[in-house]
């Protein structure tokens, strides 16, 4: 690739002043301008015939030919030049097909580097590359000037064409080798190839902002090239000598791009990124004629010309492209040669017209120019600024469409009410009962006329998720068809319209209980009980009225009979009842139910303990979170307990008391409440050292920022966190290196084959511990990231860098080059990009200190790790032999605050501490 621009913009550094130099010697500097304007013509022209290219054959294909036209036509060139056959038209037609082989040839190079490299390869070596075309401009130029004395402007183009042909073969060879294999992203793919390149271009802000300035650039830069030329041309009357007065020059300045580009282009469009970096280029000629109009002279024209030629192929070359990223190849590929070459060919017949009105029309001075250079060089800012705002908004539009693709064109959804009268009318029981849970009182009240005759159903789950719904309506709704439910035989559905009775009607709630608390029938007389329990938290009266406390002593001495026979349901109702009561004598009962045998009956008392808020049963709370079939009921029985758990799980998380499977639901707990205070203690809990903790705690932190983002997430103690868990992160990856790579097996091979074996397995075992921690950092940081910034915008990131597609995992963390803060992204960026970037020696360069042991390796894993991490590496240094481990193991016994890593450093300090015997005893 480098060779290949090499060589293209040596051509064009020896047809460029050599046809100028023609051009200006047979037609003089005054008809440049028409020379522009014939460029723009033929631009336009030939841009509907170069689209329809594009539609039908490959870029590779287009290329070659366009290649081949330009050899021949300068092969023709300089044909009519060694007959002296170069009147002004030729002279004006060549001039235009030298001016189109400058854009063409250029654009075409570009979009070809666009499909061989991603956005991060792209950043990486656009300016590698571009040296390479910088290069070619030095060589071109002092090839031209050393040549032209020697074998005068007809051969140049013969060489010229030679050159051209030698492209040929490299760009076979880039195909061949299978460089360019990258497929374009877009969703509206069969859209876009519908329209033409101009309409495309329209459809972008992006695109139009960026042709804009592009455009302004090429004004700017020909109207320099005009003071440039007839400056000079003044200066210097004989065509070779102003030839080489030309070649020499843009020789140079080719020579400061070079220096430029090989060190400073990375490093400031790194730091100022890439908008920032497309105004170093304006503001530069913007001073530089500031200073002509104090000092009309050559050598400031040369300043100004030297600011322009250095700088635009080298940081406003590179910033340029890389503004361009964001766009899919697909319409790159029909809208960057329409910009190169007609946007910018329509900018120099513009910048023709304005030198024919300014010299020809008002018969001014060419000093006059500047005047104009520094009004557009001020659209061109403010260009530059729309254009980095339509640069993130393009690159987040792009990054989301690529994700799209990659996980499958989502169905475009119906509306929330439209699907809830669909499943509310043909739904199952299920989905109906579920739908109902979930819906909100706006929507219940739109959707009464399907709810009501759902107390009809025959399923008696929807029955009660239905009667939840009437609290929605006027009160004494459906008054009939619930008090009738009253007497079904199901205790759910008899307790929910008995409570619906209480709550939400007109009836006394002393006629309610003297009707259904002695009644016959159990499903009544227990449901009125629970009811009565539930009603004495806000009414302690009516508890003392109905003896509350003897109706549930005599239950429990019922349930103590030998010929006692009770269905689940009742027992699920009574302990429901003392969680209600809230009766200290009663709750032994419901610590006994811990224990049932019966599933049902265990909930029912971990929902009981929920209910009653007693402190001594939170520690069997947290434990019931470790089992899978009680986990909902626990965590949400701990946060029945209401804002004052948090602090007791965080102290208890403190002391240690709290296992690792029940860890990560803990900030779950908290987050429910949303508050300030939920939002300090989770960040509390982020300093945990488990990772589990951390994980868990971000998690919330994030969606809690998804429902109230009005909360002060303390935005200087995230971002202290998330420098912290970077680099973690990465001390992480440079021991996981190391441990994978600088292990020699056969080092080891003194010790006993099974601890050798063992060795062997636990490095293995240790490798996938890493490899499990680092995916739960990223996706820890990630989330903290969406925390401290926007979240949709984090969102997008990560669902990029998830991605399958390695381009789409460039593309976001680009992405997220453009949102991150100097310091976070200098730190993490690096970090994140070893995860697509195969080359080694790009690998090291990111992980400059991975040069360390492998004993301080695992050393530094130790100190950064948690205890999930502790453990594994303390298992394989038992069996490396190595006493120097000893202190460390010694005071992770003592200090170590996990249990188990306590006790693995103990087993490990016993299996050394023969070996150490034994080196004293060769000693």
């Amino acid at each position: 690739m480098q060779l290949y621009v090499f060589l293209i913009i040596t051509i064009l550094l020896i047809v460029k002043p050599t046809v100028n130099a023609l051009f200006i010697k047979g037609l003089g500097a005054d008809n440049l301008a028409f020379g522009y304007l014939l460029i723009a013509a033929t631009a336009i022209v030939t841009s509907y015939f170069y689209n329809q290219a594009v539609r039908r054959y490959s870029l590779r294909r287009i290329i070659i030919v366009s290649l081949v036209f330009f050899a021949l036509a300068f092969i023709l060139l300089c044909i009519l030049y060694k007959v002296n056959a170069i009147g002004g038209a030729v002279l004006y037609t060549f001039y235009v097909i030298s001016g189109i082989f400058a854009v063409l040839t250029t654009s075409q190079f570009w979009l070809l580097a666009n499909m061989v490299f991603n956005a991060r390869e792209a950043k990486r070596l656009f300016g590698f590359i571009g040296s390479g075309a910088i290069a070619g401009g030095i060589f071109g130029g002092y090839l031209t000037t050393l040549l032209v004395p020697l074998i005068g402007n007809g051969n140049m183009l013969l060489v010229a064409a030679l050159f051209i042909i030698a492209c040929i073969p490299l760009l076979s060879l880039i195909y061949k080798k299978g460089y360019v294999s990258r497929g374009s992203v877009s969703i509206g793919s069969q859209k876009i190839l519908g329209d033409t390149a101009f309409k495309i271009l329209l459809k972008s802000k992006h695109l139009t902002f960026l042709a804009l300035i592009i455009g302004l650039g090429v004004i700017v830069a020909k109207l320099v090239d005009y003071q440039f030329s007839d400056f000079a041309s003044k200066a210097i009357p004989d065509a070779d000598q102003l030839a080489s007065f030309f070649g020499f020059w843009f020789s140079t300045f080719n020579l400061v791009s070079l220096g430029i580009q090989l060190f400073l282009t990375n490093r400031v469009v790194e730091k100022l990124g890439v908008n920032s970096s497309l105004l170093i280029l304006p503001l530069g000629i913007a001073l530089g004629s500031l200073l002509f109009l104090t000092f009309p002279e050559l050598w400031v024209l040369i300043i100004i010309k030297g600011l322009d030629g250095s700088l635009k192929q080298s940081v406003n070359k590179a910033a340029t492209e890389l503004a361009m990223v964001p766009v899919s190849l697909e319409v790159k590929n029909r809208t960057k040669s329409f910009i190169d070459v007609v946007v910018d060919s329509v900018a120099t017949g513009i910048a023709g017209c304005l030198l024919i009105f300014v010299i020809k029309g008002l018969s001014l001075s060419s000093n006059y120019v500047t005047v104009i250079i520094l009004f557009l060089i001020l659209v061109w800012i403010v260009g530059i600024f729309k254009v980095r705002e339509s640069y993130f908004k393009s690159f987040r539009q792009s990054l989301k469409q690529a994700v799209q693709v990659s996980g499958g064109t989502k169905r475009k959804r119906k509306s929330p009410l439209e699907i809830g009268r669909r499943i509310l009318s043909e739904g199952d029981p299920d989905q109906i009962a579920n739908y109902l849970d979930h819906l909100n009182p706006r929507n219940a009240k739109i959707l009464k006329d399907k709810i009501i005759p759902l107390l009809e159903h025959d399923n008696d789950a929807v029955k009660i998720a239905a009667i939840n719904q009437l609290y929605h309506y006027p009160e004494g709704t459906a008054l009939e068809a619930v008090r009738n439910m009253v007497h079904l035989k199901d205790d759910d559905v008899v307790f929910a319209a008995m409570n619906y009775l209480i709550l939400h009607t007109s009836l006394n709630d002393s006629r309610i209980f003297d009707s259904y608390l002695n009644h016959s029938s159990d499903y009544i007389a227990h449901a009125a009980l629970l009811c009565l329990a539930k009603e004495s938290q806000r009414n302690k009266k009516i508890a003392a009225r109905y003896n509350l406390e003897l109706r549930i002593e005599l239950w429990l001495a019922e349930l103590e009979l030998p010929d006692s026979d009770h269905r689940p349901e009742e027992l699920a109702f009574l302990l429901k009842s003392i969680g209600y009561a809230k009766i200290p004598q009663f709750y032994s009962f419901i610590s006994a139910n811990f224990n049932n045998r019966n599933p049902l009956i265990v909930s029912q008392a971990i929902i009981a303990a929920g209910i009653s808020k007693e402190p001594m049963f939170i520690d069997a709370l947290i434990e019931f979170i470790t089992v899978k079939q009680y986990r909902k009921d626990a965590i949400a029985a701990l946060i029945d307990y209401g804002e004052a758990i948090s602090e007791i799980l965080l102290a208890r998380e403190a002391e240690k008391r709290i296992r690792n499977s029940a860890k990560k639901y803990i900030p779950t707990v908290i987050q429910t409440f949303e508050t300030q205070a939920s939002v300090r203690i989770l960040l509390r809990l982020l300093q945990s050292r488990d990772n589990l903790i951390r994980r868990a705690s971000a998690k919330s932190l994030y969606k809690l920022k998804g429902k109230n983002p009005k909360l002060n997430f303390f935005p200087k103690t995230v971002f202290r966190q998330l420098l912290h868990f970077t680099f973690e992160y990465r001390d992480i990856v440079s021991s996981k290196k190391v441990i994978r790579n600088n292990f020699k097996a056969e080092a080891y091979k003194r010790l006993p084959e099974d601890d050798h074996t063992e060795l062997i397995q636990a490095r293995e075992g240790l490798l996938e511990v890493l490899d499990r921690q680092l995916k739960l950092r990223v996706e820890t940081i990630f989330q903290m990231l969406a925390v401290y910034y926007d979240r949709k915008d984090l969102d997008v990131a990560y669902k990029g860098f998830l991605s399958e597609d390695r381009d789409t995992r460039a593309n976001a963390i680009e992405f997220l080059d453009n949102i991150l803060s100097p310091k976070l992204k200098h730190s993490l960026l690096p970090l994140l990009e070893l995860a697509i970037i195969e080359d080694a020696d790009v690998y090291h360069e990111i992980l400059e200190d991975d040069d360390i042991s492998f004993n301080k390796a695992l050393i530094k894993l130790i100190e950064v790790g948690d205890g999930n991490l502790r453990l594994p590496v303390i298992y394989l240094i038992q069996f490396l032999g190595d006493t120097s481990f000893l202190p460390l193991l010694a005071e992770l016994k003592i200090t170590a605050k996990n249990r188990d890593v306590r006790s693995f450093a103990s087993l490990a300090l016993k299996k050394l501490q023969p070996s150490l015997i034994e080196t004293q005893k060769h000693s």
